[in-house]
């Protein structure tokens, strides 16, 4: 890593995206040889998007799994093989190319004949994950988000859409591309696949009706033309009607029967950092999520202001040395929908603090927040949380955003230990 800081800083920016992802596809080249192509023989699954993808990974993971296929997972928040799944201990959703090809390989040795895989813009941008036999691809949605990496959304969306050409290109697979039909770039998508298949809420080939939106998760009909599916999935939020429906749209691919579609999505109880209640006892809810973009926090307050009965407090920040056009956008979503705001820490990295959490409360401003009345901006975020907590009266809602599963934090001095969901705990032990 620190050979590729000291080549970025000699090689101009425009000139090293380009040059980058030689590197990275010839590298995957070599390794699968030197490995003997360790994925052979696979059927992989892949799905994309800008949100959605962990859940959606775990439903199409566990629907496969109770339906007795002998299936892995790789995915931002955890891998492993039918059930015996580790956590994900760095922030990279696509590892690096030994450590992919390593998994890859543990895994067919437990015995996995199908893989499913979260696949990111910058593993496909940069041919991390060339050699891999792709057989179905899904597409959850395309919104605002790496810009800081790809340069252009335009860049950005082929990079997305490269999984689908990949999946189209493997003869001996499915060649089934699953795509959101209610995301205006469906189209895209539904050109670079042999047999698309879309799903969505106001449209597609499988279509979501008879929508409950409950505390507990969501309640549907999945409507094909040739068969209805009556849905319950115990992860909440009008998007998991979405990703959920992507399930649907595999198993269906795949040939399983209703009752394996159904109680297989029904079967996932959750998905660690995606809308995790933090229960301590307090009178108050504690919700911890993965938000982070401005279209998911749209979703989610959208989805929580009508259902929240006291006051909605949002607590998140941004990516130092991201995409910093999202911060203001954010800030102005959470002023919309929140009754409090409070800006703090996601990771810095090299960036100053200062200059990020600013970037976010213009945007909170412009809803019409006011600094130290109803827009607070603490950077520390264990005092953040805190303070969050403090303020949080009975029945009001507190969501944690942008952090969800992952188990570090970044400064200027390096990345260190954190967890969320234990630091809420801990926080809302010291108010007891």
């Amino acid at each position: 890593m620190a050979m590729r800081s000291l080549v970025k800083k000699v090689i101009p920016k425009g000139v090293f995206r380009k040059i980058e992802p030689v590197g990275h596809t010839a590298e995957a080249m070599l390794r699968n040889v030197q490995k003997g192509f360790p994925a052979k023989g696979l059927k992989v699954i892949g799905v994309t998007g800008t949100n959605g993808k962990t859940s959606t990974c775990f439903l199409i993971h566990k629907m496969l799994t109770d339906a007795g296929y002998k299936v892995g997972l790789m995915s931002t928040v955890a891998y492993g093989y039918r059930d015996n799944i580790k956590p994900q201990m760095t922030h990279m959703t696509s590892q690096t190319v030994p450590v992919f090809l390593k998994r890859v390989q543990e895994l067919k040795d437990q015995g996995a004949e199908w893989l499913i895989l979260e696949t990111t813009s910058h593993a496909l941008a940069q041919g991390r994950v060339w050699g891999v036999p792709y057989t179905v691809a899904v597409m959850t949605n395309i919104t605002h988000e790496h810009l800081a990496y790809h340069g252009t959304f335009e860049r950005y969306l082929a990079a997305k859409r490269k999984l689908f050409t990949m999946t189209n290109k493997n003869r001996k697979g499915l060649r089934v591309g699953i795509i959101n039909a209610d995301d205006e770039h469906a189209k895209d998508f539904a050109t670079a696949i042999a047999h698309p298949v879309t799903y969505g809420l106001e449209g597609g080939d499988v279509k979501a009706a008879n929508v409950k939106l409950l505390a507990t998760g969501v309640e549907y009909d999945a409507v094909a033309a040739d068969k209805t599916y009556h849905i319950t999935c115990q992860l909440p939020g009008s998007f998991n009607v979405s990703n959920s429906l992507a399930a649907v749209c595999v198993g269906r691919a795949l040939g399983l029967g209703a009752q394996q579609i159904e109680q297989g999505i029904a079967a996932l109880e959750g998905v660690e950092g995606r809308m995790t209640p933090i229960d301590e006892g307090q009178d108050f809810t504690v919700i911890v999520d993965y938000a982070h973009t401005p279209d998911s926090f749209e979703k989610l307050f959208k989805d929580m202001r009508p259902v929240i009965k006291g006051k909605m407090i949002v607590l998140f920040g941004s990516l130092g040395g991201g995409d910093k056009g999202k911060r203001p956008l954010q800030g102005e979503l959470a002023g919309k929908y929140a009754d409090e705001v409070i800006v703090t820490m996601e990771d810095d990295r090299q960036e100053d603090p200062q200059t990020i959490l600013n970037d976010i409360a213009v945007g909170a401003e412009k809803a019409g927040k006011v600094r130290q009345k109803d827009l607070f901006i603490i950077h520390d975020r264990p005092e953040a949380i805190r303070f969050a907590f403090d303020h949080a009266q009975k029945g009001d809602t507190v969501l944690l955003l942008g952090k969800g599963h992952e188990k570090t934090i970044e400064d200027a001095t390096g990345e260190h230990p954190w967890n969320e969901a234990e630091e809420a705990k801990k926080a809302l032990r010291q108010l007891a």
